[in-house]
């Protein structure tokens, strides 16, 4: 799934936006809101210039198309790897439409790797773009707002990239798992007003770093109505000493 290895990957070479960005974006926009007529409110909160991060939860495959042909700017995110490296006529048609979506190419990597993931984000940002994650690290699949993690902190912070909270609401119905083919369902999507988190705290600050993920998800659970899990969304740990480390000294989910 394209969102996994935002929490857990290792960066590739990051994609430009040129002409076939702007002709996909250009045809497919409208088109999809003629079909879909998806209810799209508080897109004025989004700022027209500058570095900013789209945090949203996260419920289908579809939300990292959703998400761009609702934003009233260019935006880029992170997807697998797999997507721009396959062969033959599917491989092109794959990594031809997620080029062109503005997807980053990304590889999947062990848990250590997060930083590199992030980083690739951030170049993203430095550059005065807009990029889009999702702070739950995947979609959730029993329709919960599942604790933050606080990767999304550390690169509002360490670029000053304005933070806007993004709410959707329907995306599971158009692609329920296992579906090959999206539906044509109701699509809500919510822009919430800008969030100022300089007053956590320096990224370097735990403390800072997890208070500014809260108020985030706080802001995303207001937009999209759902009920607030309260634990990562996450295969827990396995055997019963990982538990009780977990337990013991958790540890800081990027």
């Amino acid at each position: 799934m394209v969102s996994e290895i935002v929490a857990d990957a290792v960066p590739a070479a990051p994609v430009r936006q040129g002409p076939l960005y702007r002709i996909v974006r250009g045809i497919l926009r409208p088109l999809v809101r003629l079909i879909y007529r998806p209810t799209i409110t508080g897109a004025e909160h989004v700022p027209k210039h500058g570095a900013v991060i789209l945090a949203s939860n996260h419920l289908s495959f579809v939300d990292s198309i959703v998400i761009p042909l609702a934003s009233p700017r260019p935006v880029q995110f992170l997807a697998k790897s797999s997507y721009f490296t396959g062969t033959g006529f599917s491989g092109w048609v794959s990594r031809t439409f997620f080029g062109a979506i503005g997807a980053v190419p990304v590889e999947r990597g062990a848990g250590s790797q997060a930083q590199e993931a992030l980083d690739a984000g951030k170049r993203v940002l430095d550059e005065g773009s807009a990029f889009a994650l999702y702070p739950e690290g995947t979609r959730s699949l029993d329709g919960r707002l599942y604790r933050g993690r606080t990767g999304v902190a550390w690169l509002a912070l360490t670029t000053g990239a304005t933070v806007v909270p993004v709410g959707l609401i329907g995306t599971e119905q158009i692609q329920p798992v296992g579906a090959r083919l999206p539906r044509i369902r109701p699509v809500t999507v919510r822009f919430g007003e800008p969030l100022d988190l300089a007053h956590h705290g320096g990224a370097t600050s735990g403390r800072a770093r997890r208070a500014a993920t809260d108020e985030i998800m706080t802001a995303i659970q207001a937009l999209s109505g759902q009920e607030p899990s309260g634990r990562y969304n996450e295969v827990p740990p396995h055997g019963a000493l990982a538990r009780l480390a977990d337990k013991v000294v958790p540890r800081e989910r990027m």
